[in-house]
C-alpha cells in the first residue's frame, strides 16, 4: 500500500520538463546519420574536399555504434538519404523530382541494409574491419542490383584528389573505399576508447592500439602503393584529339536536332584540321568524337555518313565516331565506329551496360503511370557483348562509353583485352550545368589509376579532358562550348595489381563482411540463450 502510495503521491513531471529534453535527444542520433551523408556528399566532387569522408564516417560509426538492427537500418536509411539526395540530384534534371527522388529512395536501402549490418558488428572486437568490409559489401549489392545496379557514388569516386587514391592501383574501388571507410570507423574507435580510458583508466591498451591500426594501416597502405602510380610511357606515345562540338539546346531535347549535333562536331574537326595545317596544333594521331555525336545512323542516313567522311578525311587520321544505330527491327544500339580516312567505317563497338530508365525503360507500363517522360524513350537500346578495343594507327584504345565507366568490369575488360589506353566518349547534354559531368570526370580519374593507363573523355558538350595514368587532369574543356583537345599520351601495357587481381579484392571483402556479421550473430544469440537462463 505505502508503495503504491509513493507513485500516486508523487508529483507528475512538469510540463515541457524530461519529455521535452528527452525528445531531442532521441533525435541526435537520426541528426547525426543524417549529418554523416551530407558531409560524405560534400567529399564529392566538383568540391576538393575528399577529406570529409573521414569525418562523415566517424560521425555514422558514431551513431550505429552499439545500436540495435532495427535502429540501425533507420540510421543508415537517413545517412543514405542525406548523402545521395544532393548527389544525384542532377538525375531529376529535366524530368522532374518524381524520378529523383523514386531513385534516391530505392538506393538509400542499400545504405540501410549497411546501417543495420554495421550496429550489428558494432559489439565486436575490431569491429571497424568489420563495419568497412559491410559498407563494401553495400556498394557491390548497389552496383549489381536492380537492373545491373547503379555504382554511382561509390566512396572510392570522390577520392580522386585524395591521399588514399594509389590503393585503386593496388586493389581497385573496393580496397580504396575500403581504406577510406575503415580510417573514418577507427578515428571513432580511437576516440571512444581514449576517453573510455581517460574516464576510467582501466581500459586495456589492446582495443586502442587496434583502433589505432585503423587509421595508420590505410594511411601506410596508400603510401605504400605510391610505386604503383606512374604516368610514364611504356609503349611510346601517342597524340589524340579529343573533339567536343557542343550541342544546340540543353536538356532532354538537345536531340530534336541531330543533324545540327552531328554538324557541329564536323564543323570543330575541319577546325582542328586547319589549325594543323597551319602549325597551330599538333597532328594528332587519332581523334575521337563523344557518345552520340551522331545520333543519324551513318550507315542508313548518306547525307550524315559524308559529312562524316569529310571531316575524317580532313583531319587525316582514324576517328572514334559516336552513334545510334536503327536497325529495321530489333532494338537500337549506342555504337562507337572507327571510321578510317580511307575506308570510312571499319569496326564497331555496342555499349554493353545500357543504362535503364535512360536507354531503356523496364516495366515501361507500369512506370508510365508515375512519370509521362518514359515515351520519350520511344524504342529501347539493346546491349553489345564484345569487348571494345580498337587499333587506330597502331594504337590499341580500350573503348569505355560514359555511365560504362561506373563499373569495375567495363575498363578492365579492354586493358586486359591490351588496352594501352582508355577512351570514355561521353553524353552529359541533358543534364545540364550540373554536377553530373564532374563526377564522372572523377570516376575517369580513378580509372586511370585503376589500370594505369591515359584517359581521354571526349564529352558532347563538356567537360571533355586528357588524363594521365596517375590520375592528374592534364587538359580539360568549358562546359557548352565547342572546343578541341590535343595532347601527346603515354601509352602504357604493364598490369596494376588491381588489373590483375580484378574482382578477387572485393571478394575476400565480402566474405569479411559475412565472417562479421556471422559472429555478430551468434554472438547475440549467446546473449539472447544467457539472458533467459539468468
Amino acid at each position: 500500500m505505502s508503495a503504491t502510495m509513493t507513485v500516486q503521491d508523487s508529483p507528475p513531471p512538469a510540463p515541457g520538463g524530461p519529455r521535452r529534453t528527452r525528445l531531442p535527444l532521441r533525435l541526435v542520433r537520426p541528426a547525426a546519420a543524417g549529418l554523416a551523408g551530407v558531409l560524405l556528399y560534400l567529399s564529392f566532387p566538383p568540391r576538393p574536399l575528399w577529406w570529409l569522408a573521414l569525418p562523415a564516417f566517424a560521425l555514422l560509426g558514431w551513431a550505429l555504434h552499439g545500436r540495435g538492427l532495427r535502429a540501425g537500418f533507420g540510421l543508415g536509411y537517413l545517412a543514405g538519404l542525406g548523402f545521395l539526395a544532393p548527389l544525384l540530384v542532377w538525375t531529376g534534371e529535366e524530368v522532374g523530382a518524381g524520378p529523383w527522388l523514386a531513385l534516391v529512395a530505392v538506393e538509400a536501402l542499400f545504405t540501410a541494409a549497411t546501417g543495420l549490418l554495421t550496429a550489428a558488428v558494432s559489439r565486436l572486437p575490431a569491429w571497424p574491419v568489420f563495419a568497412a568490409a559491410v559498407w563494401t559489401a553495400g556498394e557491390a549489392a548497389r552496383a549489381r542490383f536492380p537492373f545491373g545496379g547503379f555504382p554511382w557514388g561509390k566512396v572510392a569516386f570522390g577520392q580522386a584528389d585524395g591521399f588514399f587514391l594509389p590503393l585503386a592501383a593496388l586493389g581497385g574501388t573496393p580496397v580504396l573505399g575500403f581504406a577510406v571507410v575503415l580510417c573514418g570507423y577507427g578515428l571513432y574507435e580511437a576516440v571512444r576508447l581514449a576517453l573510455v580510458r581517460r574516464r576510467t583508466g582501466a581500459l586495456p591498451r589492446g582495443p586502442l592500439a587496434a583502433a589505432a591500426l585503423a587509421v595508420l594501416v590505410p594511411c601506410a597502405a596508400a603510401g605504400a602503393a605510391l610505386p604503383l602510380v606512374s604516368d610514364a610511357a611504356e609503349d611510346g606515345t601517342a597524340t589524340v584529339a579529343a573533339v567536343q562540338g557542343n550541342v544546340p539546346r540543353l536538356g532532354l531535347d538537345f536531340n530534336e536536332q541531330r543533324r545540327q549535333v552531328l554538324d557541329n562536331h564536323a564543323k570543330r574537326t575541319r577546325q582542328l584540321a586547319d589549325d594543323v595545317a597551319a602549325g597551330r596544333e599538333p597532328r594528332p594521331d587519332l581523334v575521337l568524337w563523344p557518345e552520340n555525336s551522331s545520333d543519324l545512323d551513318p550507315y542508313r542516313n548518306p547525307d550524315a555518313r559524308a559529312v562524316i567522311d569529310g571531316a575524317v578525311r580532313a583531319i587525316g587520321a582514324p576517328t572514334v565516331v559516336g552513334a545510334v544505330l536503327t536497325p529495321d527491327t530489333g532494338k537500337l544500339r549506342n555504337t562507337l565506329i572507327q571510321w578510317d580516312p580511307r575506308r570510312g567505317p571499319v569496326a564497331t563497338y555496342d555499349k554493353r551496360h545500357v543504362q535503364p530508365f535512360g536507354e531503356y525503360i523496364p516495366m515501361r507500363s507500369l512506370v508510365r503511370v508515375f512519370n509521362k517522360n518514359v515515351d520519350r524513350v520511344s524504342r529501347d537500346f539493346g546491349p553489345g557483348r564484345q569487348v571494345g578495343v580498337f587499333d587506330l594507327a597502331g594504337t590499341r584504345v580500350g573503348l569505355v562509353t560514359c555511365f560504362e565507366a561506373a563499373f569495375d568490369w567495363a575498363a578492365r575488360d579492354t586493358v586486359t583485352g591490351g588496352a594501352q589506353l582508355i577512351a570514355v566518349p561521353s553524353n552529359n547534354a541533358t543534364f545540364g550545368r550540373t554536377d553530373m559531368t564532374y563526377q564522372q570526370l572523377a570516376m575517369d580519374r580513378v580509372r586511370a589509376v585503376e589500370h594505369s593507363r591515359a584517359v581521354v573523355v571526349p564529352v558532347t558538350s563538356g567537360v571533355s579532358a586528357v588524363i594521365r595514368p596517375d590520375g592528374t587532369i592534364a587538359e580539360r574543356t568549358r562546359m557548352f562550348t565547342p572546343d578541341a583537345l590535343v595532347d601527346e599520351v603515354p601509352l602504357r601495357s604493364s598490369l596494376t595489381p588491381a588489373t590483375r587481381l580484378g574482382v578477387l579484392p572485393e571478394i575476400v571483402l565480402l566474405a569479411v563482411a559475412a565472417a562479421g556479421a556471422a559472429w555478430a550473430g551468434t554472438a547475440a544469440v549467446r546473449r539472447r540463450r544467457a539472458a533467459a537462463t539468468a
